[in-house]
């Protein structure tokens, strides 16, 4: 059985349709045993096909890696753009928030307070930035040839993981100059990592499938992650709120992950597990809604990129 016969309906493209209808015309005549296949763009709500993305693994890996290369080719700082994009936005929220406007930071020296903060958001910034835009940018390979297009936006996301551990090298450091020794919730700091990664990725799922029918996305994505940015605890401590109201505060996903950063790294005195929770709840629902929709709007994806 050829592959076009075995591919499942939902995969199928414009371009592959009419590539398959111009190999075999009416008059040829099929081998013996052969078997047929009549396939149709799917309908409605489609399956994930998760296993899809462990069979094309090495293409996420491939993609993840020219995305790392390309952020800094010919570039003369290089690499060192991961470290100076959240230490300048820590030197600039230093002066004017814990400086000037005396922000209290928990009892901790507020340059490592901000820069703790700032270490998963660039990290989650960056990673919407970049899936949101995947999509249009490799316009040529998706109407090209057939691959599960969520690996595009999930590399995208993944890119960023170089960058964010050159900035937490940074960020032990800073500790390490001001005589602060990690807590023992360290061992938790992974899961707020990937906390971090899943809101990004769920974000991005939904921009860069609402960028390739609206392009005027790819203007409002600054916009609303420099709105973000202010309505997350970066600058200011979630101390600052009380009772019933620091837990509704976690509906914004990042909340969770930047009070978890500094709870493992500084021992803050603010417990963040009800803010955890919420937030994890609100990115795990994000990404599943955003996986679904990605997925139902993916068999249009090579016809208007």
């Amino acid at each position: 059985m050829s592959r076009m016969a075995e591919t499942r309906a939902d995969r199928a493209e414009p371009a592959e349709l009419q590539a398959a209808a111009g190999r075999g015309g009416a008059g040829d005549a099929l081998p013996q045993g052969a078997v047929t296949a009549r396939i149709q763009p799917s309908r409605g709500w489609v399956h994930l096909q998760l296993r899809d993305l462990w069979e094309y693994r090495e293409l996420l890996y491939f993609l993840a890696w020219r995305d790392v290369k390309v952020r800094y080719k010919q570039t003369a700082l290089g690499a060192a753009w991961a470290i100076l994009q959240p230490f300048l936005t820590m030197v600039v929220f230093s002066i004017f928030f814990g400086h000037l406007a005396h922000v209290p930071s928990d009892g901790v020296p507020y340059p490592i307070f901000s820069y703790a903060a700032l270490v998963p958001w660039t990290f989650f910034a960056n990673g919407l930035t970049q899936s949101s835009n995947s999509l249009v940018s490799n316009a040529n390979l998706i109407s090209k040839v057939y691959f599960p297009r969520l690996v595009v936006p999930i590399a995208g996301v993944l890119s960023g993981l170089v960058d964010f551990a050159i900035a937490f090298l940074v960020l032990i450091g800073m500790m390490m100059y001001y005589g602060l020794a990690p807590s023992a919730h360290i061992v938790f700091l992974p899961l707020f990592a990937l906390l971090a990664l899943v809101a990004s990725l769920a974000v991005g799922l939904w921009l860069s499938a609402l960028n390739v029918e609206f392009r005027d996305v790819r203007y409002v994505v600054p916009f609303l992650v420099q709105l973000w940015l202010f309505a997350t605890p970066i600058a200011y401590p979630t101390s600052l709120l009380h009772g019933v109201w620091r837990t509704v505060y976690g509906l914004n996903p990042m909340v969770g992950v930047v009070e978890g950063f500094r709870w493992a790294l500084l021992g803050s005195r603010t417990d963040p597990g009800p803010t955890v929770a919420v937030s994890a709840l609100v990115s795990v629902l994000l990404l599943i809604a955003g996986m679904f929709y990605f997925r139902r709007m993916e068999k249009t994806f090579a016809d208007l990129v």
